[in-house]
């Protein structure tokens, strides 16, 4: 009877994994990347990527479900504690510019609240802007120990209420078109204009689409505590599935009434989710409320966003490599658990990230560009799991699994493949700079710090291993 109470329901995992999958930020950022063509794109993604992309995480949580499932474990488990290692490293690696666009998220999210517009641009210098991005990081730095558990409840709080908004936006979005003065801003609206421009820009914003969908190998740990994995896992998936294709495309349907795509604000990404409450407020005469309650919903979301994730980025990072691969003095805990000295290299190499953007010429350009980092780094970090999927399927003896997502190990190897291709693509055409025109200052100046970024970031991975072996080697270990 114990064991009868842990069993999830395949609906009940279908909501956990669309709240670490979708939000409604997701969608304000690849609209401005795609306007309405970003409808067909979503589709496309989420029925030839998403689906088998759920299935395999099932799969690789179901393999590994005496190690947690975690991406770690199985880069490890497939491939030996040195690549297990280096995913560990390039998946805290991709945390760092997430956890800086989060801070950025909630200087936004305040000016929004204490102004009541979009003026915070005109107020803040880029080096200020960078500067109370940075006091915020400290402040969650210092008190993530003492706040940690209620701050995942918030953030959890969070979550469902910004679901319930997204949600909330689409449905008064399509009763106001059923009133008087309604109409679509975006004209005409037909099917050529949801068909998307397949060109260089095209390619190079393929990237934050992943982003904006990745995540679901979370909740694979759960696959195993599923009464009946066979049947209720693709079950899960596939709500999950329509579920986000629901959001996502009459979310940017949505948009598109309240915004031209033809003509979109150049500040989209940054403020569009507030513009967006704002005009649907303004619609039902309801001034700023819809606004300042979004606001209120993604500050309490992103700060506790941030102090779960800096305390989880860095333990898995010290806890899930091994000691032969990192200096001692990353690994150590202080009297009360905590790793101080990976706390200090997670916040030395954030400023790092904010003193790249500083430069840039405004405080727009710091948060496009932070985003787009993000486009690049985190899509990266899920080929891991299509190459872990790829290994467990060409030797399905060693490794027996309750859930296998397609029976024939060949074609399980082929749409493996199929993934991973279209991932590390998105990928390198990522590092290309989306909002600035080609070929102008800014277009290489953003390309410049990218590529710096990521040498960084990634290559720091490399050298830690070297550290690690000198330290033993001076204290006669090796």
């Amino acid at each position: 009877m114990e064991e009868k109470k842990s069993f999830i329901s395949w609906p009940v995992l279908a909501m956990m994994s669309f709240v670490t999958v979708i939000g409604f930020d997701d969608i304000i950022y690849n609209f401005a990347n795609q306007g309405m063509g970003v409808i067909t794109s979503w589709v496309i993604l989420l029925l030839l990527y998403v689906i088998p992309y759920s299935l395999m995480v099932g799969q690789l949580g179901s393999v590994f479900n005496h190690e947690g499932g975690g991406l770690t474990s199985w880069v490890r488990g497939t491939s030996g504690d040195r690549l297990g290692y280096f995913t560990a490293w390039t998946y805290w690696a991709a945390s760092i510019p997430y956890v800086v666009d989060t801070a950025n998220a909630v200087v936004v999210g305040f000016g929004w609240v204490i102004n009541g517009n979009d003026s915070l641009e005109e107020q803040l210098s880029n080096s200020m802007f960078a500067l109370l991005t940075f006091v915020i990081f400290l402040i969650f730095i210092f008190l993530q120990r003492h706040f940690k558990k209620s701050l995942e409840v918030l953030s959890t709080l969070g979550g469902g209420a910004m679901f319930i908004m997204a949600i909330l936006f689409v449905v008064m979005t399509f009763t106001s078109l059923f009133m008087p003065n309604g109409h679509i801003e975006t004209q005409p609206m037909n099917f050529q204009t949801i068909l998307p421009k397949f060109n260089l820009h095209y390619l190079t914003t393929i990237g934050l689409l992943i982003y904006a969908i990745n995540g679901a190998e979370l909740v694979a740990p759960f696959v195993t505590r599923m009464k009946k994995p066979k049947k209720d896992f693709p079950k899960a998936m596939i709500m999950l599935t329509v579920m986000t294709i629901f959001l996502t495309v009459f979310g940017s349907f949505s948009l598109g009434v309240f915004f031209n795509a033809h003509n979109l604000p150049n500040n989209l990404k940054m403020n569009g989710s507030y513009y967006a409450f704002q005009r649907l407020g303004e619609f039902y005469h309801l001034g700023n409320t819809l606004m300042y309650i979004f606001a209120i919903t993604q500050i309490i979301y992103m700060c506790a966003l941030l102090a779960v994730l800096l305390d989880a980025m860095t333990r898995m990072l010290i806890s899930d490599t091994g000691k032969k691969y990192m200096p001692q003095a990353l690994t150590k805990l202080n009297e009360d658990g905590l790793p101080i000295n990976g706390y200090i290299l997670t916040t030395a190499l954030s400023a790092f990230i904010l003193l790249l953007g500083v430069f840039l010429p405004e405080m727009n350009d710091i948060f496009n560009w932070l985003l787009n980092l993000n486009g690049i780094i985190s899509p990266g970090v899920t080929c891991w799991i299509f190459y872990a999927f790829i290994k467990i399927r060409q030797d399905t003896q060693k490794f027996p699994s309750d859930y296998v997502f397609i029976k024939n190990d060949r074609f399980a190897v082929f749409v493996g493949m199929w993934c991973l291709i279209i991932t590390a693509v998105a990928t390198i055409f990522g590092i290309l700079p989306q909002d600035a025109p080609y070929g102008s200052s800014l277009f290489w100046h953003e390309l410049i710090i990218n590529i710096v970024g990521i040498v960084v970031l990634i290559g720091l991975g490399f050298v830690m291993p070297i550290l690690a072996k000198r330290e033993r080697l001076k204290k006669g270990e090796i």
